[in-house]
C-alpha cells in the first residue's frame, strides 16, 4: 500500500508541470494585452513609453522561459506573485475566497452523498417499483433542473413568502457558525440536489450490478440477513463508480459554480476566476488553473487511495 501511494505521489508531479506549461503559453497566445486594458479603463491617453515602462514592471518584457522559470521557481516557494489587475498578492485574493468555495463544495458533496446513496439503493433494492420510479424520476428532475435556476426559485420563494433574502456579506464559520449556515445553506442544497442525481443513478446501477454477482447469492444461501448482505457485501464493492463520480463532481464545485455564485451573491474562485479572464490577468490566471487542477488531481488521488483500500485487487496490480 505504502509504494502504490508513493506512485501516485510521484504522478502528480509531471502532470502539474503539464498543465503549467499549457496555461502558460496558451495565455501568451490569447489576444489582448492587459497594459493597454489597464490604461483604457483609466480613459487617459498612454504614451509608448508608460506602456513599455509597465510592462518592464509587470515583467512582459522578459523572454517567455525566463518569465516561465520565475512563476515556478515563485511556486516552488509557494509565492504565485502579484496579482496584475489589482496589485495585491494572489494568495491574498484566493485566500479571502477560497474559504467560502471550499465551505460551499464540501456543503453541496455532503447533501449529495445524504441523498443519493440511500436513494440509489432503495431504487435498487425495490427494482421496477413504485419506489424506483420514483427516485428516477426526482434524479432525471435533478439533471434537468439548472442549479443555479433552482437556486433563484429558493430566493424569490423566502422573498415572496418570508421577505427574507441572504445577507450581501459572507461570514465566516469561525466568526458566527450560526450566520454562515444561513447564509451557505441554500446554495449548497440548489447545487447538492443538481450533483445528487448523478450520483444516484450511479449508485442505483452499481448496486444492481452487485446484486447479481455470485458472492451476494452465496451470501444469501447462508442464511445471512437480507441487510447484512446489503451492507457488508453489496455496498462496499458498489460504492468503487459512487465514490469516483462524488470525487470528480467535488473537485469541479471548488471553482465551477460560477453562476450560482452570482445569484447567491456570494464572492468564490468561480467568480474571481472569470473576473481574472476578462482582465487578462496573467498571473492571477495562471494559479487559478493551477489551483484547480491540483485539486483535481489531490481528489483523484484520495480517490485511488479509497478504492485501493476498498477493493485489494487495485493495489496489488
Amino acid at each position: 500500500m505504502h509504494q502504490y501511494i508513493i506512485k501516485r505521489l510521484l504522478l502528480m508531479i509531471p502532470t502539474l508541470l503539464g498543465v503549467a506549461v499549457l496555461v502558460f503559453l496558451m495565455l501568451r497566445v490569447a489576444p489582448g494585452d492587459i497594459v493597454e486594458m489597464k490604461y483604457a479603463g483609466t480613459g487617459a491617453f498612454a504614451p509608448k513609453e508608460a506602456l513599455e515602462r509597465e510592462r518592464a514592471q509587470l515583467g512582459l518584457d522578459k523572454p517567455l522561459w525566463q518569465q516561465f522559470a520565475n512563476w515556478m521557481w515563485g511556486i516552488v516557494q509557494l509565492d504565485f506573485g502579484t496579482s496584475m489587475w489589482t496589485g495585491r498578492a494572489i494568495t491574498y485574493e484566493i485566500g479571502i475566497r477560497l474559504e467560502l468555495s471550499l465551505q460551499l463544495a464540501l456543503m453541496a458533496t455532503f447533501i449529495a452523498v445524504l441523498i443519493s446513496v440511500p436513494l440509489g439503493t432503495l431504487a435498487a433494492i425495490k427494482q421496477d417499483s413504485w419506489v424506483d420510479y420514483f427516485v428516477r424520476v426526482f434524479s432525471i428532475a435533478g439533471l434537468a433542473i439548472p442549479s443555479f435556476w433552482l437556486g433563484i426559485i429558493i430566493l424569490l420563494g423566502f422573498l415572496i413568502f418570508f421577505q427574507w433574502l441572504p445577507p450581501l456579506t459572507f461570514t465566516s464559520f469561525w466568526v458566527d457558525p450560526r450566520a454562515n449556515l444561513i447564509q451557505l445553506i441554500w446554495p449548497a442544497l440548489a447545487v447538492g440536489y443538481r450533483y445528487s442525481a448523478v450520483a444516484t443513478r450511479m449508485t442505483r446501477s452499481a448496486v444492481l450490478e452487485v446484486l447479481r454477482e455470485d458472492y451476494v447469492r452465496t451470501a444469501r444461501a447462508k442464511g445471512l440477513g437480507e441487510w447484512v448482505v446489503l451492507i457488508r457485501h453489496a455496498l462496499k464493492n458498489a460504492m468503487l463508480p459512487v465514490i469516483t463520480v462524488i470525487g470528480l463532481e467535488f473537485a469541479f464545485l471548488v471553482g465551477g459554480l460560477v453562476v450560482t455564485e452570482q445569484v447567491f451573491n456570494l464572492n468564490g474562485i468561480g467568480k474571481l476566476f472569470v473576473e481574472a479572464i476578462s482582465q487578462r490577468d496573467y498571473t492571477m490566471v495562471q494559479s487559478l488553473v493551477l489551483l484547480t487542477s491540483f485539486v483535481f488531481i489531490f481528489v483523484n488521488f484520495m480517490v485511488d487511495i479509497i478504492n485501493a483500500f476498498l477493493d485489494p485487487r487495485i493495489r496489488y496490480q
